[in-house]
């Protein structure tokens, strides 16, 4: 199956994906902020530049979309027709260049936390996870 869209429509229309300020994230950082967490986002002197980082907790959280990042739900395990070859290997480099990051993360002492986009879906539950990540003590720092 060929794209529905030529050539330029297509880039036009991937152009408009958004990378920062996506609505699950502003719906972790809205959950965090009720919570009174102080942190800052897309710290770019950290591997991977977490989308939100509680410094003085050394916690880095991620936001992933499920299809972007290749999660194991309904929604991630999706493969476009068109193009297929394609999104599978852009999906496996996401998921790889992830784990890099979040072993590094790990290396300097940081506690890494990934939300995956269909978590966000019962506000009560992301809310008592989020309280329960700001309520573990951060690792010692050797």
């Amino acid at each position: 199956m060929t794209d529905v869209y030529g050539p330029e429509k297509r880039s036009a229309v991937m152009r408009q994906v958004k990378g920062k300020d996506t609505s699950p994230e502003m719906k972790v950082r809205k959950a965090l902020t009720a919570l009174g967490a102080r942190y800052r986002l897309h710290r770019k002197d950290l591997p991977g530049s977490p989308d939100i980082v509680l410094p003085g907790r050394r916690l880095a959280i991620f936001v992933h979309g499920c299809f972007w990042h290749g999660h194991d739900c309904a929604r991630g395990a999706r493969v476009p027709k068109a193009n297929r070859d394609y999104w599978v290997a852009k999906v496996g480099r996401n998921r790889a260049r992830d784990v890099v990051s979040r072993e590094a993360l790990a290396a300097l002492g940081w506690r890494v936390e990934t939300i995956w986009e269909c978590d966000l879906k019962d506000e009560a539950v992301l809310r008592a996870r989020l309280a329960g990540l700001l309520g573990a003590s951060p690792p010692s720092r050797a």
